[in-house]
């Protein structure tokens, strides 16, 4: 019987650390201790030690886990309930709302995207390259790359003239397209006058045909921004690529601070700034984030910003990169559409890999343009007929040029992410 008293107390005393450690309390009432003391003794086995330091720790880290959760989705709430765009988010923020679970982060951003688009409009874009390799650049990506030409084999040519440039514009528009971007493969504009007095014919013409005209010629100085903004120049792309902080590891012959300049000389022309990234270069998560704060705390937000899938192309120094995956293209629409609502979000280079029901989920997410066409300079892109029939499928309609439809009953939408 002393053997069996002592067995139950030593079981009750176990049993009362077990529960006590998952509580968090490690106070033992005496009864307890004092029983437990005897029933050691008469079996002469040393006293179980108390909870662990790392059960304690454990505790410790889930409660700080939860208060982190709570955190982010307080972040998240905040966002989604915004009226107006706003310039002043910090990394923290936005790497709170690019880490929450992807199917709340999707369908957060669809929330935000019907108060400030019409969630049925996609713009066409149609993107020429009207100059084509011989660029003294080194980015890692591109094959117009003078230092890759060997392995890409894609040689220099001349500037496209411009009647060939404008009877494109016109065929685009036919099919559908209701945006013309010309891309030069250029440093910048330095010693190209005549090239850019051809290229505001250009601009012009396209204009004429009422259709935005969008161009990417590399770096430009305040007046070339100025020339380009008389002649009727609708937007500029000039993409940031990555974060800052990876941004080297992907090009040297261009700063960062460069390519800000260069959007500050288009911003200030009064020309709508076109600027996103890549994703799949071998940035991480982090990197995204970094991208995603530098262009939504600019002093105005992009008029669009072009999430790429990296191609990679055989000859280039990230020629053998595997695609990245669906999830994170996903996720970085997602999150770009919360933190910069009123931006147009274009799914551009990679669209070509993938599924009609990736993107739709894209879509769905806030992505509201797409370029479409023969080529994208030079790989390989969506052909108009393919699209037109892929809106029919899911009622998506093209956005009109130089407008977006109103959104109806916004304010309302307001009030209900805020409850």
């Amino acid at each position: 019987m002393r053997l069996l008293h002592q067995s139950v107390l030593l079981g009750v005393g176990r049993a009362h650390l077990a529960y006590s450690a998952r509580l968090g309390n490690h106070v033992q009432p005496k009864i307890v201790r004092a029983g437990l003391a005897t029933a050691i003794a008469g079996q002469g086995v040393a006293p179980p030690a108390s909870p662990s330091h790392s059960a304690q720790q454990h505790f410790v880290a889930s409660e700080s886990d939860a208060n982190h959760q709570q955190r982010n989705r307080q972040i998240l709430r905040k966002a989604v309930a915004a009226s107006a765009p706003r310039q002043d988010w910090s990394r923290d923020e936005i790497s709170a709302i690019y880490h929450q679970p992807l199917m709340e982060l999707a369908y957060q951003a669809a929330n935000i995207h019907r108060r400030f688009h019409n969630p049925a409009e996609v713009q066409l874009c149609t993107l020429m390259n009207i100059k084509t390799g011989g660029c003294t650049e080194d980015c890692s990506y591109c094959a117009q790359s003078t230092r890759y030409q060997k392995g890409t084999g894609v040689e220099a040519k001349r500037v496209e003239t411009v009647e060939s440039v404008l009877q494109a514009a016109r065929v685009a528009k036919e099919n559908g397209s209701t945006r013309f971007c010309m891309g030069a493969a250029w440093r910048d504009m330095r010693g190209r006058k005549n090239s850019l007095t051809n290229i505001k014919d250009m601009v012009s013409g396209v204009r004429a045909m009422g259709m935005e005209v969008c161009v990417t010629l590399g770096m430009i100085d305040e007046a070339q921004a100025r020339e380009l903004k008389a002649a009727g120049l609708t937007a500029y792309n000039h993409n940031l690529d990555t974060s800052r902080e990876f941004y080297p590891s992907v090009i040297s012959t261009r700063t960062y601070d460069e390519r800000l300049k260069t959007l500050s000389h288009v911003r200030d022309a009064g020309i709508n700034v076109c600027s996103g990234g890549i994703v799949g270069l071998g940035e991480t998560a982090k990197d995204r984030v970094g991208l995603l704060h530098t262009a939504a705390t600019l002093p105005s937000h992009p008029e669009s910003f072009p999430v790429n899938a990296l191609v990679p192309i055989k000859g280039t120094p990230l020629g053998d990169r595997t695609p990245i995956e669906f999830p994170s293209m996903l996720r970085t629409i997602a999150t770009a559409r919360i933190v910069m609502p009123a931006t147009i979000i274009r799914i551009a280079a990679g669209r070509k890999t993938m599924s009609e029901e990736q993107q739709a989920l894209c879509f769905m997410a806030g992505a509201n343009a797409i370029f479409t066409g023969e080529k994208m300079l030079t790989t390989d892109c969506n052909g108009w007929d393919e699209d037109a029939a892929m809106f029919g499928r899911w009622g998506l309609l093209p956005m009109q040029s130089f407008q977006k439809s109103e959104v109806v009953d916004a304010q309302e939408d307001v009030v209900a992410a805020r409850a």
